[in-house]
């Protein structure tokens, strides 16, 4: 780039001279006749576009090669760096294929997959639920056996009681004076022997 800015300030210099030289020449052109219709001006007019040119492509010899060259560089590193790029691109899109190619076998996978956990999940819970069943079906069992064994042992309670008061009705209807008083007797006498 160097060169070239270089090439374009040297030549637009002189192109800046040529200019001011051919001032003169211009302003008085309006007062003579034109001397570039004479056989000398036609000479100095071919010698003249042949220095103007002459110059023009010295100077792209001599700063042309270069800035082209330097372009050229620069071309040809953008053509690596854009082949570099393109393969990249093209190995990305050959991973996101192989992606695509498996996609369907791996979103079986991870069916069979939810599916199995899921099953799992539910013999867990059907077997969880199946101990809390049992679990409280033994304490109504037990629950029950205990009502049982209470309500037989008030039932015998009331059975005794009964059995004493009856027997008390028995005993005391036929029970009088005269047994009361021996059995009075008795009672007393059997403390006396427990006492000495």
């Amino acid at each position: 780039m160097k060169s070239f800015r270089r090439f374009l300030v040297f030549a637009s210099g002189t192109l800046f001279i040529l200019f001011l030289t051919a001032l003169p020449v211009l302003a008085e052109e309006g007062a003579e006749p034109d001397p570039a219709d004479s056989p000398a001006g036609l000479i100095f007019r071919w010698l003249n576009f042949i220095i103007v040119f002459g110059g023009i492509a010295y100077l792209i010899a001599k700063y042309g090669g270069s800035f082209f060259r330097g372009n050229a560089k620069e071309i040809a590193a953008s053509i690596v760096e854009a082949t570099a790029a393109k393969a990249e691109a093209e190995r990305e899109l050959n991973s996101v294929v192989t992606k695509i190619e498996h996609f369907d076998q791996d979103v079986a996978e991870m069916r069979e997959e939810a599916q199995r956990n899921w099953a799992a999940e539910s013999e867990r819970l059907y077997a969880s639920g199946q101990a809390e069943i049992e679990k409280i079906a033994h304490a109504a069992r037990e629950e029950l056996a205990a009502s049982e064994r209470a309500a037989q042992q008030q039932v015998r309670e009331i059975a005794a009681s009964m059995a004493v008061e009856r027997a008390a009705a028995l005993v005391g209807s036929r029970m009088n004076a005269e047994i009361r008083a021996r059995m009075f007797q008795s009672f007393i006498s059997e403390l006396g022997k427990g006492a000495n």
